[in-house]
């Protein structure tokens, strides 16, 4: 299953929407800080969370699940990711999540510990931390792996960032 992974849109609807054109996923998961209106959300198969900038009626974090896989998604800024990843490990272990996505930082990243991965798709509109490109995520789901592929906005591949992961 293709699943596209963005965060921290901030209103550039436009941007998500082209990108979504792009690249044809199955479904999006969109970790927050959309800022627009929801009926500005591309309209394909959407999972998305409320952020610190959003103010739409949006759960603050959820469960998605496909191909066997239990996705746990969440903005971030509640679980102190700016200093710790955790509390939201933490809680994807209490949500029996085998990967958990999150944003708030506009960092990537992207590390599995303990048979949990945890994944920032960075942000499509203001990269922060010293990385220089707005980013999102194309997943290859898989039943007993996840393929990660980062890219920035322009499609062009960020090859240092990624990978294979095993369930």
């Amino acid at each position: 299953m293709k699943l596209l992974i963005v965060s921290d849109s901030h209103g550039m609807a436009d941007r998500l929407k082209s990108i979504v054109d792009q690249v044809q996923p199955e479904h999006i998961l969109h970790c927050g800080d959309f800022c627009t209106e929801l009926e500005e959300l591309p309209k394909q198969s959407i999972t998305y969370v409320e952020g610190n900038c959003d103010f739409a009626n949006a759960p603050r974090e959820t469960i998605w699940e496909g191909e066997d896989w239990r996705v746990f998604l969440t903005h971030g800024h509640r679980y102190q990711v700016n200093t710790t990843l955790l509390p939201l490990r933490y809680r994807g272990e209490e949500e029996q999540a085998q990967l958990i996505c999150y944003g708030h930082t506009h960092i990537p990243f992207c590390e599995q510990n303990n048979g949990i991965l945890i994944m920032n798709p960075g942000s499509i509109s203001s990269p922060r931390g010293g990385f220089p490109y707005p980013s999102y995520v194309i997943a290859d789901l898989q039943p007993a792996q996840i393929d990660i592929h980062y890219y920035r906005v322009d499609g062009q591949p960020i090859s240092q960032l990624g990978g294979q992961f095993q369930k």
